[in-house]
């Protein structure tokens, strides 16, 4: 699964004497994007450079401005965060040729660091690719929490009544449920991560209508059995809210969660040059909006003394109930274990391809934000590097 080589990410554009000192050690990874031993050995190596620097920085903090959208901001050394290694950082990647696009913290309620690249906004919604299926997650909980949806234990075939399976048909089908959909073990010949299965998301791509495609996989396991990653089931999980609810998920979102949550500046998009469904296409964000997200589920559904989605929802979905690559996940969500001052805990984590990530650590009131553009690259993987050796260290606990 996990070679032993190791791959040198080279910054052609950093300085000689500044690359001997500065770069990333990453452990070849599977696809996958997680295994216990990769994120443990993902390592930045020797990001101190004082023999360069002589301790003086380019890098000039600025404290995140306040935009009257819901979020109040703070100077980073007033959130009890060391920002040393945080200004070592930027310092030495504002002139590399690195794949990131923002990084945005949030402590305590409050932003309290805000950096973008390559050209990128604060209010420029970035492409969530499977970042979308972890607050999918949340308008599902909101879907029960309304009504439209009973229970995760239902069949998908309680709601989903158009279309239904045509082609390889299997008793085993009227077992599928809600979760899972939600947690990828659906028992249909879908896995994203084998080029082999018939229900690996590019071949769907091409295909005319993914709901039905889909639906008329073969199965391959009893549902429950085994977890392999799977977007159309997602998908699948999508339609339904859509039918039970009478909405577009799109409008459905505006309505019960980003409009609450004072969310505006957001589209639903994807990059199929065919034409595709609502509820096929993903979400486009701005980082300080995706933290509100995160925000929403450190507070467990509330935001600003409302509560968006219940908060049994989000224990309930952030709980780890299968596993993915030796990995905990739980409803669209991973739980990811970091080290701090020696104890291990726990990121209730979003993920999307390129670099799109959702960090939230209740035990000190984090969320952390990334966004990027290194697609289909081992290069997204930089995000647990910055969160293992330099923000996490920088955090008093």
């Amino acid at each position: 699964m996990i070679d032993n080589e190791i791959k040198e990410t080279e910054y052609k554009t950093v300085p000689k004497q500044v690359y001997k000192n500065y770069f990333f050690s990453l452990k070849k990874m599977e696809s996958s994007v997680f295994t216990m031993n990769s994120i443990a050995r993902l390592t930045i190596f020797m990001l101190l450079i004082s023999t360069i620097c002589y301790g003086q920085y380019s890098y000039t903090y600025s404290q995140p401005k306040e935009l009257a959208d819901g979020w109040k901001s703070n100077h980073i050394k007033s959130r009890g965060i060391d920002s040393t290694l945080i200004y070592k950082l930027f310092d030495q990647i504002k002139d590399a040729n690195h794949k990131m696009h923002s990084v945005v913290l949030v402590k305590n309620n409050q932003l309290v660091l805000e950096e973008y690249f390559n050209d990128y906004t604060a209010n420029l919604p970035h492409d969530l690719r499977s970042t979308s299926k972890s607050i999918r997650s949340i308008l599902l909980g909101i879907a029960i929490d309304k009504g439209f949806v009973d229970n995760v234990n239902d069949p998908i075939s309680k709601y989903l009544k158009s279309p239904v399976p045509k082609k390889n048909l299997d008793g085993r089908k009227e077992e599928i449920t809600i979760k899972h959909l939600l947690t990828m073990s659906s028992g249909l010949d879908c896995n994203d991560w084998d080029k082999k299965s018939k229900g690996q998301e590019d071949k769907v791509y091409k295909k005319k209508d993914w709901i039905q495609y889909t639906l008329d996989l073969p199965m391959v396991n009893t549902p429950g059995e085994v977890s392999h990653y799977c977007s159309m089931g997602v998908i699948l999980m999508t339609e339904i809210i859509s039918q039970t609810s009478g909405m577009s998920i799109n409008e459905f979102a505006d309505k019960f969660l980003f409009s609450p949550l004072g969310i505006d500046n957001v589209k639903w998009e994807h990059t199929s040059d065919k034409e595709v469904i609502a509820s096929g296409k993903r979400i486009y964000m701005t980082p300080r909006n995706m933290a509100k997200i995160g925000q929403l589920v450190l507070n467990k559904g509330n935001w600003n003394e409302s509560q968006i989605v219940s908060k049994k929802w989000i224990e309930e979905s952030t709980t780890p109930k299968t596993k993915i690559t030796g990995i905990d996940y739980c409803y669209l969500w991973w739980n990811i274990p970091f080290t701090l001052e020696g104890k291990t805990i726990i990121s209730k984590t979003a993920t999307g391809n390129g670099g799109q990530y959702i960090f939230v650590i209740p035990e000190i009131e984090l969320v952390a934000i990334f966004t990027g553009g290194a697609y289909n690259s081992q290069d997204d993987k930089l995000a647990f590097a910055i969160m293992k050796d330099i923000i996490l260290p920088s955090i008093k606990y």
